[in-house]
C-alpha cells in the first residue's frame, strides 16, 4: 500500500506564530485520523495481523500521546503526528517528534498493538506469560537502568525499553515477532530472549481465527475532551521527561557555557562539531555504551539551545565537557513512557 505523504487539513492555526499557536486549547485543534497519513499507517498494521491470520484489530484514536489503557484492546497516537506544523512544533519543545516517519510510527504501533492484544485476549493471566514475563500487575517505575548487554529482552524501541517492565517487554517482543522480514529465528538465535519470542510465535499461532473476547472500543483520554493548552501540555511533559539526568545538570552547563550574548561559539554549535569525539573519549574514559552517550549528548545539545548558552575562549574545553558528559551518562536514567493508562 502506497502510504499519503501530505496532509489535506489546512486548519486556520497552520500558519500561526508560535507564541500564538501555543496558547491555543489541545480540543480546539480539531485533528482527526481520517484522511491523513496515520490512516494509511493503521491499515498497514491492521493488514500484518491478517496476514499472521489474526482477528485481531486495535482501534486507534488521537490523544496527547502514544499510550494503551489498561483493559483496552486499542492505542492512541499523538496529536502532532496528524499534521506538519505540528511535528515541527514538537521537535521545537521535545527535540524529537516520535514517530514521525512512517517506519518509525510503524515500529511504534507494533509496540502498542502489542499491549493491546494483550488487554484483547487477558494474556498476562496465563502462567506461561507470566513465567517469562513477570506479573503485568506490578507497578511501573518512575525510570530504569537497563543494561544494553543483556540478551534475556529483545531489542526494538530505542532504551531497550523490553526491561522496564513486564508489560513493556512482552510488548516489544510482540512487535519483533510481528515486524516482517525481522529474523527473529537468526537475529536472536544465541539469546535467552529467544524463548519469548517461541512463546509469543506460539500464542499468536494458538490464537489464529480465533473471535476477540474483549470487544470494547472505549477511547480513554481522547483529545477533544482536553482543555489544556499547548504551552500547557509541553511545560507537563518537559517537567515529566526532564528528570532523566542527575540533579545540577543544568548548572554544569552553565558552568561549562557561560550565557555571554554575541561572544564565543554557541555551545550547542560546538557539542554538534565535536559530537563524534567527545563521545569517543568518554568511550574509552567510562566504558559507556554509546547508545546512552549519545542520548546524553543530545540532550546536553537541545538543552544548551534552549538555554542559549555560548562557549568563552578558555573556560570550555573538550577535556571538561567530555567529564561532564561521563559523569551524566554513568547516571543517566530513562524516563518510563506513558503508554500505559496513568
Amino acid at each position: 500500500m502506497a502510504h499519503a505523504s501530505i496532509f489535506d487539513s489546512h486548519a486556520a492555526w497552520e500558519s500561526l506564530h508560535r507564541s500564538t499557536l501555543l496558547q491555543m486549547r489541545l480540543c480546539d485543534l480539531g485533528l482527526r485520523i481520517e484522511g491523513t497519513w496515520i490512516e494509511d499507517a493503521v491499515a498497514r498494521l491492521h493488514e500484518e495481523l491478517k496476514a499472521r491470520r489474526l482477528r485481531f484489530r486495535p482501534h486507534v484514536w488521537v490523544s496527547d500521546e502514544w499510550l494503551c489503557p489498561d483493559q483496552v484492546p486499542g492505542f492512541a497516537v499523538p496529536f502532532y503526528l496528524l499534521h506538519p506544523r505540528l511535528i515541527r512544533l514538537e521537535r521545537a519543545m521535545m527535540l524529537q517528534a516520535e514517530g514521525a516517519t512512517f517506519k518509525e510510527c510503524m515500529r511504534l504501533m507494533r509496540h502498542e498493538a502489542g499491549h493491546a492484544i494483550q488487554n484483547a485476549f487477558s494474556l498476562h493471566r496465563r502462567r506461561r506469560w507470566q513465567e517469562l514475563f513477570g506479573h503485568a500487575s506490578d507497578p511501573y517505575p518512575e525510570s530504569y537502568r537497563p543494561n544494553p548487554a543483556s540478551k534475556h529482552y529483545v531489542v526494538h524501541l530505542d532504551g531497550w525499553y523490553a526491561q522496564s517492565h513486564p508489560a513493556e517487554d512482552f510488548a516489544e517482543t510482540f512487535a519483533v515477532w510481528l515486524s516482517p522480514r525481522s529474523g527473529w529465528r537468526s537475529k536472536y538465535a544465541n539469546w535467552g530472549a529467544r524463548r519469548k519470542l517461541e512463546y509469543v510465535d506460539e500464542l499468536m499461532a494458538s490464537l489464529a481465527g480465533k473471535p476477540v473476547p474483549n470487544k470494547t472500543r472505549a477511547r480513554p483520554y481522547p483529545l477533544h475532551r482536553s482543555n489544556l493548552t499547548l504551552q500547557e501540555h509541553y511545560q507537563f511533559k518537559r517537567d515529566h521527561y526532564r528528570p532523566g539526568f542527575a540533579g545540577g545538570y543544568d548548572d554544569d552547563l552553565r558552568r561549562l557555557f557561560p550565557a555571554l550574548k554575541h561572544q564565543g561559539e554557541p555551545a550547542a554549535g560546538f557539542l554538534r562539531r565535536n559530537r563524534v569525539e567527545l563521545r569517543d573519549m568518554v568511550s574509552r574514559w567510562a566504558e559507556e555504551h554509546r547508545f546512552t552517550i549519545d542520548q546524553v549528548m543530545k540532550q546536553m545539545i537541545g538543552r544548551c539551545a534552549e538555554l542559549r548558552l555560548r562557549t568563552r575562549a578558555g573556560t570550555s574545553t573538550k577535556r571538561d565537557v567530555a567529564i561532564v558528559l561521563a559523569l551524566h551518562s554513568m547516571n543517566y536514567v530513562y524516563k518510563v513512557r506513558d503508554w500505559h493508562a496513568v
